[in-house]
């Protein structure tokens, strides 16, 4: 008896139009997020502009783009190309999409437009996560992971380097115009009749734009040295010509980046981030305090204990968290076996609250709450960078990064609350 096969008909047509419900399990993360958004988030911010447009073609629904734009980066599809392109092939994106398919520059400019009302979101998945009894803030883990820029670290340049840079390159355009005022005859003869002989050429152009480039550049390092009340800019002083905000930071070993300065602290309850920023600055020792307001911010109550490592560590933090009636952890840093005991009195001097702080940890031994920060905030960063692929930004600039590493923060949020929902 011949084996027969279930039918396979391509050609044929579907008697009843498709249900977008039908295209991916009930349970799947799609309809969670595509319905998170339509029914429990207040997007009136992103609605409004497109109240006023009365006239134009009708735009694709902003809460239908918002959905889609948060799926992609649940599912690591950060670029507007590679988002436009499962719209039209992936069966989990229609679900989102209803069968819409954007094309990538209308996903590229609704996240550029709407990227300021898009880090609010941030706080409402946070609310959300917060009512799912994700968020208890017994214990708060604080870290930042220094995150690709956007631009390359051999597109920056050093404040010395600029200036000899610059130098060289007036002369090197004076010296062609010199010579091409003495070679007119022998220019025309090179050029043809139809044309005048005295046309600068590309590389020069190129040249006049790298000097307007490296003056920008070093007149911008110069007002940063004035305003830090310094006569001159250090000569090693660095500035990227792709996107000059971002900064050369060290990353891990002799390895180093042009990156920016991500910072999450996470609760230890389901590993939800409470609080998110970003900056140039290479050190984290200044990101605490805000972090800490933020936290109160953001949840209406402040943290009962929070551990954070040595980068962290200042008489100023420890003063801040004590104001703020935190039950705090932070490394006070190794003592390595070049450093002097002297040098090891400087860091945390008797009496002080380093010093304390370093006492509080050492009897505590292995039993000290500052482990619960490898198990609480590291994760964080893995889930982002390896489990969803996020390890380099695609926007430009302070502002538009922050509202890039907010976005990313949400997502993060939202596939918790999604994993909390369904395990119930």
């Amino acid at each position: 008896m011949a084996k027969t096969y279930r039918d396979w008909n391509v050609e044929q047509t579907c008697l009843l139009p498709p249900s977008v419900m039908d295209f991916v399990p009930a349970d799947h993360v799609a309809h969670f997020v595509r319905d998170t958004v339509r029914e429990q988030l207040d997007l009136s911010e992103i609605l409004a502009p497109y109240e006023k447009e009365e006239r134009g073609y009708p735009p694709y629904h902003p809460v239908m783009m918002t959905a889609l734009l948060l799926y992609g980066y649940c599912q690591g599809v950060y670029s507007s190309r590679r988002i436009a392109k499962a719209c039209e092939e992936r069966v989990d994106f229609m679900a989102v999409t209803g069968m819409n398919r954007p094309d990538f520059r209308t996903v590229s400019d609704f996240r550029k437009r709407h990227l300021e009302a898009l880090q609010g979101l941030f706080v409402q998945v946070l609310k959300l996560c917060q009512g799912a009894g994700l968020v208890k803030l017994g214990h708060v883990a604080l870290d930042g992971t220094k995150m690709k820029a956007n631009a390359s670290k051999h597109k920056a340049m050093s404040y010395d380097r600029m200036r000899a840079t610059e130098v060289r390159l007036k002369r090197e355009v004076r010296d062609w115009f010199s010579r091409a005022r003495s070679a007119d005859e022998a220019e025309d003869r090179q050029h043809g009749k139809e044309r005048r002989g005295d046309e600068m050429p590309q590389w020069v152009a190129d040249k006049q734009q790298r000097i307007a480039k490296i003056r920008e550049a070093r007149e911008a390092l110069e007002m940063q040295a004035r305003k830090a009340g310094e006569a001159a800019p250090d000569p090693k002083a660095q500035r990227n010509f792709t996107d000059p905000e971002s900064a050369i930071m060290h990353k891990s070993g002799k390895e180093y980046i042009q990156a920016y300065n991500a910072q999450a602290a996470v609760d230890s309850t389901a590993q939800v981030i409470v609080a998110r920023s970003l900056s140039n600055c290479r050190n984290d020792v200044q990101q605490l305090e805000p972090m800490v307001r933020q936290i109160k911010q953001n949840m209406g109550r402040q943290a009962q204990e929070l551990s954070a490592d040595a980068g962290y560590c200042s008489e100023g933090n420890l003063a801040v968290l004590g104001r703020h009636r935190i039950d705090s952890y932070i490394a006070t840093g190794r003592q390595r076996h070049s450093q002097t005991t002297a040098t090891s009195q400087r860091r945390g001097r008797k009496g002080t609250r380093v010093a304390a702080m370093r006492t509080k940890l050492a009897r505590a031994g292995r039993r000290s709450r500052y482990r619960l920060r490898k198990s609480v905030v590291e994760p964080v960063f893995g889930q982002i960078k390896q489990g969803r692929g996020f390890r380099q930004f695609l926007l430009r600039g302070v502002a538009k990064v922050q509202g890039e590493w907010s976005l990313i923060c949400t997502v993060h949020n939202l596939l918790k609350l999604a994993k909390s929902l369904k395990s119930i």
